[in-house]
C-alpha cells in the first residue's frame, strides 16, 4: 500500500511536472535558506561547515535537476531528500 502511495505522489509530480516545479523550487529554496539562517544563528565552527554545506549542496542539487531536465522520478526523490535534510537540520538547530 506505502509502494502504491509513493507512485502515486511520482506520477502527480510527473503528469502536473510544469505546474509543481515553480512551487517546489520556492518551498524548497525557503525551506533552506531557513535552515542556513538557523545554522549560521549557532555561529562558525566545523560543524556549522559541514551543516551549510549539506544544506547548500541538497538545494543546489534539486534546482541543477530541475535545469537538467532530468527524469521525474529522480528530480522528485532529489526532493524529498531536500526537504527531509533540511527540515532535520532546521530541528536540530532549534534544540
Amino acid at each position: 500500500m506505502r509502494r502504491i502511495a509513493i507512485n502515486t505522489l511520482i506520477e502527480e509530480f510527473n503528469e502536473n511536472r510544469f505546474m509543481y516545479v515553480p512551487l517546489t523550487i520556492i518551498l524548497q529554496s525557503c525551506l533552506g535558506s531557513i535552515a542556513a539562517m538557523l545554522i549560521l544563528a549557532q555561529g562558525t565552527t566545523l560543524r556549522s561547515g559541514i551543516e551549510l554545506s549539506i544544506c547548500v549542496i541538497l538545494c543546489m542539487l534539486y534546482n541543477a535537476a530541475l535545469l537538467a531536465q532530468l527524469k521525474s522520478k529522480l528530480t522528485f526523490w532529489l526532493l524529498v531528500v531536500s526537504l527531509a535534510v533540511n527540515t532535520l537540520l532546521i530541528v536540530i538547530n532549534l534544540i
